[in-house]
């Protein structure tokens, strides 16, 4: 596993990073965030990780800059995991145009917003790419995702970042099974979605199970 013991890693992105860690799930939520924290800690237990999480439901990079200072380089992590840019998409075809973020200005926003937590706190990045639990990359919205995913993948070496293919672990189950089993709206996901995403993170952090 690449994390240390004592190290403090913090998650930051949209709904499905918040999942209802301000509310009914405080404070790390019910998705892959739990499930990572809790499986890390039963596996390494001896780490004695400290575990922040940052979402927010609707978020896309333009929000997110707006409390980057606060919610990401405020909590002086040494591993920041961010996953956004499924609402810089969604936003194109669920009826808030406006609230859309192109792909030049989802690039320049992200890569300024990880220079900055970088160089303010020297911290390692964990970069998960947006997903759409849809099969077919004709599809408009998918072929949209799989190229903001592909800005995620080029910054990830950019800053030598660990990489999470998210939409690649999706990708694996939707081969074999509808979309439907793990998200009603392709977006959002169900328990076992999130531990489609827990699964994919912990590969990417080097977590293996136990003996």
């Amino acid at each position: 596993m690449i994390l240390r013991t004592g190290q403090r890693v913090v998650f930051i992105g949209d709904s499905i990073t918040d999942c209802g860690r301000r509310d009914v799930a405080a404070p790390y939520g019910d998705g892959y965030v739990s499930l990572v924290r809790a499986l890390v800690d039963a596996r390494h237990p001896e780490a004695e990780l400290q575990w922040v999480n940052r979402g927010v439901s609707g978020d896309t990079v333009r929000r997110l800059a707006a409390r980057w200072a606060d919610d990401a380089i405020g909590q002086h992590p040494d591993w920041l995991s961010v996953m956004v840019g499924i609402n810089d998409i969604w936003r194109r075809y669920d009826g808030w145009p406006d609230d859309a973020v192109g792909i030049d200005e989802y690039e320049r926003t992200l890569r300024d917003l990880l220079r900055q937590a970088v160089d303010a706190t020297g911290c390692r990045l964990i970069l998960g790419d947006p997903f759409f639990i849809e099969p077919d990359r004709g599809d408009p919205q998918r072929a949209d995702t799989d190229r903001y995913a592909a800005v995620v993948a080029a910054l990830a070496a950019e800053f030598d970042a660990v990489h999470v293919p998210t939409q690649a672990a999706f990708d694996r189950v939707l081969a074999v099974s509808p979309a439907k089993r793990w998200a009603d709206d392709r977006v959002h996901p169900h328990l076992p979605g999130h531990a489609v995403l827990a699964d994919a993170f912990l590969t990417a952090l080097g977590v293996t199970a136990a003996p």
